[in-house]
């Protein structure tokens, strides 16, 4: 039987639901969500394999323009980076939304070859779904786009059209990874994943979006898995927040991430976090390779 294999980037503005809609894809929880724009801040690879078609699917981070510094010029490289050689582009929007940061993200597609879906996102949130109809049809008009599908990455609905679709638009080759494996991601940068997560949700707007999350131990025991995480900060004042009153934030950190960790890795977790504090580590980039934070290579 003939297989098929390819990238798919997942590109957008911030905060359409790109991760979510991959972790829905991949029917499991590998990228981390929150409310908060630049959630994502890596490419992150997930494998999704369905009979003879395995799909790359890259989550990249949200393309845009309005805030400076290395972090983000990281940010913005590596979402372009993820489209170096796919095979599929699915630009996910917002509904019945178009904004500058869309029309952007557009523009830097125009010359791409690979097919272009369209992912018309949170259709759940339109009291009335007619309004969709001369939406579709004013941007079918256009002729950018291989194919159009409303849906919604939150519940689920209609994202399986979306999966038939890219499935059926990869190039036949053989499986590059193991049908059951779903990242290429290594256990420490999931953990450290799952921990920045609890934080960006707990936090929102109290804290920017300016921390990291770095696993200084990842042992695996008979019975128990001890992950020690330093939270990095860049003042004094943010250390204090992410603490909290007595140490309260901190701990409701912890506790949630750990019985995340613990579904995750199928083990009972001993999870200590520290929080420590480097000026203007965003902008440091020597401190962001070392957070893990590199230029993406080229793929083979």
């Amino acid at each position: 039987m003939a297989t098929r294999c390819g990238f798919v980037a997942i590109v957008g503005r911030p905060n359409v639901g790109k991760s979510t809609l991959v972790n829905r894809l991949l029917g499991q929880k590998l990228s981390i969500t929150s409310r908060r724009p630049q959630t994502t801040r890596h490419a992150i690879l997930g494998i999704h394999t369905v009979g003879d078609a395995q799909a790359i699917l890259i989550d990249t981070p949200g393309l845009h323009a309005q805030r400076k510094g290395a972090l983000n010029r990281y940010l913005n490289r590596t979402a372009a980076a993820a489209l170096a050689d796919v095979d599929v582009v699915v630009l996910v929007v917002d509904r019945l939304q178009w904004s500058d940061e869309d029309q952007a993200v557009l523009e830097r597609l125009r010359e791409h070859p690979a097919p272009l879906l369209l992912a018309l996102n949170k259709v759940d949130l339109l009291a009335d779904k007619s309004a969709l109809l001369p939406r579709i049809e004013a941007l079918a008009a256009s002729g950018r786009y291989r194919d159009i599908i409303p849906l919604s990455a939150h519940t689920g609905g209609n994202v399986d059209a979306l999966e038939r679709r890219l499935l059926e638009l990869l190039p036949a080759g053989e499986h590059m990874y193991a049908d059951d494996q779903y990242t290429d991601r290594s256990e420490r940068f999931l953990a450290a994943e799952v921990v920045r997560e609890k934080l960006t949700r707990q936090l929102d707007q109290e804290l920017p979006y300016i921390l990291s999350v770095e696993i200084e131990r990842f042992q695996r025991g008979d019975r128990i898995l001890a992950i020690d995480a330093v939270i990095w900060v860049e003042r004094t004042s943010q250390k204090a927040i992410v603490i909290g009153r007595g140490g309260e934030g901190l701990k409701r950190v912890g506790s949630r991430a750990r019985q995340d960790l613990e579904r995750l890795f199928g083990q009972q977790v001993l999870l200590r976090l520290w929080v420590r504090v480097k000026e203007r580590w965003t902008d440091d980039e020597q401190a962001l390779q070392r957070l893990g934070y590199v230029e993406p290579g080229p793929r083979e």
